[in-house]
């Protein structure tokens, strides 16, 4: 029990307002900052009140988006749970050990009284003990005093693979209002739960059944802020990046290029992908793994396999379509499958260009196959350095697999392991203020099918 070993148990970040006794506001002094922490957490406070100013705005713009395609809940599958048999509602009653010496509720029991109906919520879903992992958007919208009654009103909103979504409503009600039946919305916050088994390994939680018109919004609700804490995860995480790029050099180019294909499939085969955008020739899906975010592009595009894997192979030609790439050139042409190649790109968020050294492999399919292979990583070549003009930059795994449906057309995948140096290309996509890799996919389809054929033979 004794074990003397710290451990960090939850990190919250509030945010007050200070309440005039006139109607001027009040306008704080701006604090000093001494020390390089102090104006590393200063620049990370700015961020996340970028990212709470936009949400609004975000929120409203993916709810939209959300409504513009099918969803697959709308088909019967089995074991999914109705999202009534999730619904809880509580009572409670504000006696004076509730309040401060103002007779206000204190906000942490409002807080512990969501947290057990929205664990109620939870546990009727996955029928085990859930842990609570995260509160999203907890907001005070009023006060309660001495003497109200506070209705508590938790409901399922979504499941997401190993997690869950549960949203609680808090109304307060004096005697005249209880006697009307018109109450006081003064809390909301979104819970998220995962649940672990017998083996101490996550639970996968059963698909939520909509039902009503507003189990479908807070279904969709549920998805777009999954996007916006995705995207505000990463933003605001600030962690330094450890290099994981391998020296290139003749004695391990076989295995380098081996391991690069292979980290490829590998990282496609994985489970637990969940769509995040839908367009009409176009899905973008997402990948979280203990702190490691990997987006799927899949893309269908009217031209035979074998002419759209020569095309993207070429990475000379990618700036032609990719507005993330300024330029790339061939560095090293170890074998007819294998080239390195030296990218750069353009300014984002007011920093220095970046630039990056990558291996890319291409493969075509074995035997009767019909998938093509593109791999790309970063590698560190000796007679490339940094450059003080950039920032050197990562790529840890991505590439494409193209896939042939017939004889005139395929489908493109495009997967990236976002490194923390590329994620600024990403963030305002997945956050959802942003559509850069709708974009992107779009300028790549149209480059490909407007391909001439003269343009094409010449490749052979």
């Amino acid at each position: 029990m004794f074990t003397g070993i710290e451990k960090l148990v939850s990190v919250a970040f509030s945010t007050f307002v200070t309440k005039p006794v006139g109607t001027e506001k009040i306008h704080l002094k701006p604090i000093t900052l001494l020390t390089e922490q102090d104006h590393v957490e200063h620049n990370l406070a700015s961020e996340r009140r970028k990212v709470r100013l936009q949400h609004e705005d975000t929120f409203k713009n993916l709810m939209k988006e959300n409504g513009k395609f099918d969803d697959p809940i709308c088909d019967e599958e089995e074991g999914m749970v109705s999202t009534r048999d999730t619904s809880v509602q509580s009572i409670e009653l504000v006696l004076p050990p509730h309040a401060n010496h103002h007779g206000n509720t204190f906000g942490g029991q409002i807080m512990a009284w969501m947290e057990t109906v929205a664990t109620i919520s939870a546990s009727r879903l996955c029928r085990v003990h859930p842990l609570l992992k995260s509160v999203d958007m907890f907001k005070f919208r009023g006060p309660s005093t001495v003497g109200d009654r506070l209705v508590f009103n938790a409901i399922v909103n979504n499941t997401f693979q190993t997690c869950v979504e549960v949203g609680v409503r808090v109304e307060a009600f004096d005697c005249k209002e209880w006697s009307e039946g018109r109450g006081r919305h003064i809390n909301s916050a979104f819970l998220i739960y995962n649940a672990v088994d017998d083996k101490e390994e996550l639970v996968t939680f059963p698909r939520i059944k909509p039902v009503s018109e507003d189990d479908f919004r807070r279904y969709h609700g549920a998805i777009a802020r999954k996007r916006i804490r995705l995207s505000r995860k990463y933003v605001v995480s600030h962690k330094e990046e450890v290099p994981l790029c391998e020296h290139w050099n003749i004695d391990n180019q076989v295995s380098l290029s081996k391991g690069n294909v292979e980290a490829l499939k590998k990282m496609a085969a994985k489970s637990g992908w969940e769509v995040t955008s839908a367009m009409e020739k176009t899905k973008i899906y997402t990948l979280e793994e203990d702190d490691i975010l990997s987006v799927w592009v899949e893309k269908h595009v009217e031209r035979p396999a074998h002419l759209v894997y020569h095309l993207l192979s070429d990475f000379t030609k990618r700036p032609l379509w990719d507005p993330h790439y300024m330029s790339c050139e061939v560095i090293d042409w170890v074998s007819e499958d294998d080239q390195i190649y030296y990218i750069t790109c353009p300014v984002v968020n007011d920093d220095k260009p970046k630039d990056l050294v990558v291996l890319v492999s291409r493969r075509r399919p074995v035997k009767d196959g019909n998938t093509y292979t593109v791999a790309v990583k970063s590698v560190i070549l000796p007679s490339v350095p940094p450059s003080p003009q950039y920032v050197r930059s990562e790529i840890t795994c991505a590439g494409f697999l193209i896939h042939a449906i017939d004889n005139s057309s395929c489908t493109v995948s495009y997967f990236n392991q976002i490194s923390a140096s590329i994620f600024p290309y990403f963030a305002g996509n997945l956050g959802g203020w942003s559509k850069s890799i709708e974009e992107t996919a779009a300028s790549c389809i149209q480059f490909i099918e407007n391909a001439t054929d003269d343009g094409l033979i010449s490749l052979f």
